[in-house]
């Protein structure tokens, strides 16, 4: 029977993440987490004879969370632009997962035409000695999976 190896499991905290903002690459060096899901979008099938109601899928939408160090106006500013001139803003988000010393290698993930569905406008807490964050839902049309986990095989 085979086992995992410890030393195969990924910790977030090497992850690397960029965004693309209008043909800029920006590191998210202050990024503190990241979600991306893909959901099924499915549709009842009724069928003639059968009791339960069988389902199948007619789609798909992405959508996430980007939770930062409240350290940097960017994302404000695109948010004011939208509001002042009506223009919306997307951008796409690249993921790497990579563990030193795993066999696992490394993930690379690209989320594509990310669109923010909100930001904070501004904040501050005097009441916390946790440093200030925010979390920025998005959503994604469109994922690419540049570079694959390596199949592992335990010990």
């Amino acid at each position: 029977m085979a086992f995992f190896r410890e030393s195969d499991a990924i910790s977030g905290k090497h992850a690397k993440a960029y965004a693309t903002i209008d043909g800029q690459v920006e590191e998210l060096f202050y990024a503190r987490s990241l979600e991306a899901t893909i959901e099924k979008n499915k549709v009842d099938v009724p069928i003639l004879g059968k009791t339960n109601t069988p389902q199948r899928s007619a789609g798909w939408s992405g959508s996430g969370t980007l939770t930062v160090y409240y350290v940097t106006s960017k994302f404000r500013q695109l948010m004011r632009q939208y509001i002042q001139t009506g223009q919306d803003f997307w951008f796409d988000l690249m993921v790497t997962n990579e563990q030193p010393g795993s066999s696992t290698g490394k993930q690379t993930v690209f989320l594509k035409n990310c669109n923010l569905d909100s930001v904070i406008a501004a904040r501050f807490d005097a009441t916390s000695d946790d440093m200030l964050e925010e979390e920025m839902p998005f959503t994604f049309s469109d994922y690419d999976i540049k570079d694959q986990f390596n199949t592992i095989t335990g010990a």
